[in-house]
């Protein structure tokens, strides 16, 4: 079949390469135009349109997927069907109506769970034991659309959202190309989304990922891997940010000299990574970046910035 890939960050190249190593024909990549990116701000292509200008595929920038001459260029490609995977837009329904057989999305979650921005990250937060990858034909509400097919896959307890994201890209990859496999030889048995069961997972915003030093130590081990690798887990230290990557759990054989009167943030010991106190317990420091630093072991910053027992992590 012939095929338009919609995609933009890292999430959706597996899905191109998978594309491109199938039966199917990519006539052309839509992607986000190039934008400021990373600490220098240097503009760069989406990862999508890199991997797309080095496989010679015509690439598509437009800054708002709409418009009578972009519809116009769609149509003049001449798709059997539209694939989206994490392109960062909403498309109109002029656009997804264009190709014969419709448009497919994947998307990182079990829909109706997880509809939105955010699943991989909100999927860990939450603590799942389970997550997974769907592929649904596209209408225009957000991800309300009927399920062609899933793939489950357990979460690890050291799952990173990078991690996590990566392995579901790779099933989400798998699943696409045999879906259109199948949908190459006829229609495929579609499942409503039932809406009572849906949930939704919000765009993730820096503020949030600040650090709660009071909350329980289970939610705040969630909350760095979670985060990791964006925005980062942050707390405050002498008035810097700290990004804090990994926490581990520190209680056990730990006396805790200040107990339940102790205040959260409070550093208890440096052992040789500092130990913090939370709301229910006691986190090791585990990994964590300093302002305009690299990334590194909790123990070399203490000792590169004199961390000592009593003094505090700001929430």
């Amino acid at each position: 079949m012939r095929v338009v890939f919609w995609g933009s960050p890292a999430f959706a190249v597996a899905t191109l390469d998978a594309l491109r190593a199938s039966a199917h024909d990519v006539a052309a990549v839509v992607t986000q135009p190039a934008q400021p990116r990373g600490r220098g701000r240097r503009v760069l292509p989406t990862p999508v349109e890199k991997r797309a200008r080095e496989a010679g595929i015509p690439v598509l920038l437009p800054p708002r997927p709409r418009g009578d001459a972009f519809v116009a260029e769609l149509r003049g490609l001449g798709a059997d069907v539209f694939v989206v995977a994490a392109y960062g837009q909403i498309l109109p329904p002029e656009v997804l109506s264009i190709p014969r057989l419709g448009s497919l999305n994947v998307h990182a979650s079990l829909l109706p769970e997880y509809r939105g921005a955010a699943p991989v990250t909100r999927a860990i937060l939450d603590g799942r034991a389970e997550t997974g990858v769907s592929i649904m034909r596209m209408e225009e509400g957000l991800d309300t659309g009927p399920v062609l097919g899933q793939e489950r896959t357990p979460l690890h307890p050291d799952d990173t959202a990078l991690v996590l994201a990566e392995r579901l890209a790779e099933l989400g990859a798998e699943l696409l190309v045999e879906t259109l496999d199948r949908l190459a030889e006829g229609p495929l048995p579609e499942t409503p989304q039932d809406p009572a069961l849906a949930t939704y997972a919000a765009k993730v915003t820096v503020d949030e990922a600040r650090i709660d030093w009071s909350r329980p130590v289970a939610d705040l081990e969630r909350a760095a891997r979670a985060f990791d690798p964006w925005p980062g887990a942050w707390t405050t230290w002498r008035g810097e940010r700290l990004r804090v990557l990994r926490l581990e759990p520190a209680g056990e054989g730990m006396a805790d000299p200040g107990g339940a009167a102790g205040a959260p943030g409070e550093v208890v010991a440096v052992d040789p990574a500092p130990v913090v106190r939370a709301g229910d317990g006691l986190l090791r420091l585990a990994l964590v970046q300093p302002a305009g630093g690299r990334r590194m072991g909790g123990d070399a910053w203490a000792r590169g910035r004199g961390v000592e027992a009593g003094q505090r992590l700001s929430s």
